[in-house]
């Protein structure tokens, strides 16, 4: 069966961390770029991270810095770190799965999706 289960999400304070995690089964990992996008209440989604099949790392310009994007080919799974977290950073964590594209920031590239996992940054 094809799909991704992101887990990791929770209630924390302002400042704190967290560490999202996405595992992929049902298709050939390694091949496919990952990406991370979140989606707050009543806003659309908005892109916050993505790694390529090849390593290559890129970040939404306003979360540079606090957020890392890592994979981990040999469990099949991405991982979202989160320093420094804000409340503006409560939302629905999804992750996405894209083959053969390099429109990373594009949710509309993406083939595949998890079902979400939610972060609640309290002030």
């Amino acid at each position: 069966q094809v799909q991704l289960v992101e887990s990791g999400g929770g209630l924390v304070q302002s400042g704190d961390s967290l560490r999202l995690s996405c595992a992929a089964s049902g298709f050939t990992f390694r091949r496919y770029s990952m990406g991370w996008f979140r989606q707050a209440p009543g806003k659309e989604r908005e892109y916050v991270a993505a790694i390529s099949n090849e390593w290559r790392t890129y970040y939404a310009d306003s979360l540079k810095g606090r957020f890392t994007i890592s994979r981990d080919n040999a469990k099949n799974t991405v991982y979202l770190q989160m320093n420094s977290l804000e409340p503006e950073d409560t939302a629905v964590y999804y992750c996405a799965a894209q083959l053969g594209g390099t429109n990373y920031y594009n949710a509309d590239f993406y083939n595949l999706w998890g079902q979400g996992t939610q972060v609640t940054v309290s002030s």
